[in-house]
């Protein structure tokens, strides 16, 4: 039998923490959303709720659901208030030593027995535990994004992660209604893995002149049947984000077949970001979004 995890803590009310910070509260469970701004976890509980609003007007929940869920869900004021978590989650940005940072601010307050996961979406999870006091209850739970939306988990074990670690953290994301698949500790996991290289040869393909932003993702969506083109997709991902999963790649697999593209590079030292910042392969200041190359 798995062991029951009740109390859920997240760290990061960024995009990724306050999505699952939705999806595990809709489930039922509390949900402490802790963030080193106070400030920044208040409005992450609102963005919470104007999209439980959006999915009330779309009829997928009801307002008795609406009503629940936001009853579950509370602010850290401060780090202490994840002590007695049964389960805590990071979401912080797909940064090694932000993470590590993090662990080092977090364990010192959890209970002994409480499991700490990672929602890395390509760092080593063996090279994350063991910035912690807590290796065998360590484990990457990759949900993806927008995680309201999408069906899967990437469970992700370590070299020391137990085998209780492991069917608790499955026994979780079953109560969440998603689908979990189980990776291998290698560089990007499965999705990211498959999906970052495709993303990273459509920028080369910009880069190089062979089709415009437009033209790509057209070619991508009606030629393959993708619901979204790759350069509208990664300006969605996050652009820094995908220049760090294909970094992860290129130094961990030592392939140049991962190398990043110059030009993802010049974008995110830019600034143009994607969506997030209003600018990448597309420009989103306006009413309909722009190619920019």
């Amino acid at each position: 039998m798995a062991e029951a995890l009740n109390k859920i803590g997240i760290v990061g009310a960024g995009q990724m923490g306050t999505g699952i910070a939705h999806v595990v509260a809709l489930a039922g469970y509390d949900v402490t959303l802790y963030d080193v701004s106070p400030e920044r976890a208040i409005k992450g509980l609102e963005r919470v709720s104007r999209t439980l609003d959006r999915q009330l007007a779309s009829s997928k929940i009801t307002a008795e659901d609406k009503a629940a869920a936001l009853s579950r869900l509370s602010a850290a004021g401060s780090v202490g208030d994840l002590a007695d978590m049964d389960l805590v989650i990071e979401a912080a940005t797909e940064d090694e030593t932000v993470k590590r940072k993090i662990y080092a601010t977090v364990c010192p307050v959890l209970k002994a027995e409480a499991i700490l996961a990672t929602n890395t979406s390509s760092i080593s999870i063996t090279r994350l535990a063991s910035a912690t006091d807590r290796p065998e209850r360590f484990i990457g739970i990759h949900f993806m994004n927008p995680v309201p939306v999408m069906k899967l988990v990437e469970l992700v074990r370590g070299i020391a992660t137990g085998d209780a670690t492991f069917l608790a953290s499955k026994a979780f994301v079953a109560t969440l209604d998603k689908t979990t698949t189980v990776s291998e500790d290698f560089p990007a996991f499965i999705v990211n893995r498959i999906l970052l290289p495709m993303i990273n040869e459509a920028i080369y393909t910009l880069y190089e002149g062979v089709g415009s932003v437009e033209s790509i993702d057209t070619a991508m969506k009606l030629g393959a049947n993708h619901p979204m083109g790759p350069l509208q997709l990664a300006d969605f991902i996050g652009l820094d984000t995908c220049l760090s999963i294909m970094q992860v790649l290129h130094d961990g697999l030592a392939d140049s077949k991962y190398r990043p593209c110059p030009l993802l590079v010049k974008y995110v030292e830019a600034g143009w970001l994607g969506r997030k910042t209003n600018r990448g392969f597309y420009d989103y200041r306006g009413e309909v979004p722009v190619p920019t190359r």
